[in-house]
């Protein structure tokens, strides 16, 4: 029997309903992932744990910003991550008060997992997501709960006078309600649900209250990696759910829709949740292959001397360079003139660091020579 558009207005909110014998195996298979994962970096030491995990976060808070449509600087976000994690990753690049307060946001939600998730927490995030108290052009209540006072709560997409409305969230004077019973239940010394199971309702439940004017995606994925560090059991965080996410972007938004617009069965949306959280740990695989190739490079390159410039530039390589590596970015990189950037490409030739690459086209570029990597 249908009582209302949305989810939320079911005669059965928010009794969540589930088939724990279709969520058995999904559950499983990303436990052994997990375990899989933290057993690997048990074997690779405290340093590369720490490159391991300042990866995976800077990745997490860059694609948890993407998902909004807001492109963050990786450099930025990788300098303000690897201070807090007191990594040296040597010099930093400028940071703004907007990056800082979306680091702070990623890192209480995960350092700080087993901290009690109260209102005042909650809205020390969404202050830290706006620290200017404007969302672009817009002027937002900063902590506190959406008024609903310029109409409801509503995710549109579309231009203007031909709006498609996808979800329309609960009204602002059940907020203080809704909210209280929702914190009650993550913060439950004795919960009912498996772990896994709490950090996909939880992700659900907070983007279907959407209780704050502006921020309720990034709030709501940061709720779910707390509850997923609790599934874990480690306060370092080696993977990047929102990464994943922005993967399967228009997957993730359908299975929303669709969820908030059903039944209080959501094993569904259950389904796909686990699904993108055991790509996300099994991605996390790759990254670590990254950091220990890292790792081997600098081991085996110790004996050539380089400036700073060079080491700079070698570092942004390895750490997954998009696109390829001329002349020009090398100075972009460096800021440094051409003629410096080619000199120092001259020298890790010689060395055979680096190589010119196949099929260069209209201009040479360059990358690490294999056994170097």
């Amino acid at each position: 029997m249908k009582y209302g558009e949305y989810i939320w207005q079911s005669p059965h909110w928010p009794d969540w309903q589930y088939d724990l014998s279709v969520l058995a195996e999904p559950m499983a298979a990303v436990s052994r992932a997990q375990g899989h994962l933290l057993g690997r970096l048990t074997d690779v030491g405290m340093g590369l744990q720490a490159e391991a995990s300042l990866a995976a976060l800077t990745e997490d808070v860059v694609q948890t910003s993407a998902i909004e449509g807001e492109a963050l600087n990786v450099a930025s976000v990788r300098s303000s991550v690897a201070r807090r994690l007191g990594v040296d990753i040597g010099a930093l690049a400028p940071v703004d008060r907007h990056i800082e307060g979306v680091v702070d946001m990623v890192l209480d939600a995960t350092r700080n997992a087993t901290t009690a998730l109260t209102q005042e927490r909650l809205f020390s995030w969404h202050a830290a997501l706006f620290p200017a108290g404007y969302s672009g052009m817009n002027r937002i209540r900063i902590g506190s709960w959406r008024d609903d006072s310029t109409g409801p709560m509503q995710v549109v997409s579309g231009a203007i006078g031909r709006e498609k409305v996808h979800f329309e969230a609960p009204p602002a004077d059940r907020l203080a309600v809704e909210m209280a019973h929702f914190l009650d239940w993550i913060n439950a010394r004795t919960p009912f649900e498996p772990t896994l199971i709490r950090a996909g309702l939880g992700h659900l439940w907070c983007v279907t209250l959407h209780p704050f004017d502006d921020g309720n995606g990034r709030i709501a994925r940061a709720i779910g990696d707390l509850l997923i560090t609790r599934s874990d059991g480690s306060l370092q965080r080696f993977y990047s759910l929102s990464a994943q996410i922005q993967r399967e972007r228009k997957a993730y938004y359908d299975i929303l829709e669709h969820t908030q617009k059903g039944d209080m069965d959501v094993t569904t949306w259950l389904q796909w949740f686990l699904a993108a959280l055991l790509k996300a740990v099994e991605q996390a695989h790759i990254s670590l292959d990254q950091v220990l190739a890292k790792a081997k490079f600098w081991q085996r390159a110790a004996s050539i001397p380089m400036n700073t410039r060079q080491i700079k530039v070698l570092n942004r390589l390895l750490d997954g360079f998009e696109g390829n590596l001329t002349t020009s970015k090398w100075a972009a990189i460096a800021k440094c003139s051409q003629d410096t950037a080619l000199r120092d490409i001259t020298e890790l030739l010689r060395h055979a660091v680096l190589q010119k690459a196949a099929g260069g086209g209209r201009s040479t570029h360059y990358e690490i020579r294999r056994f170097c990597a």
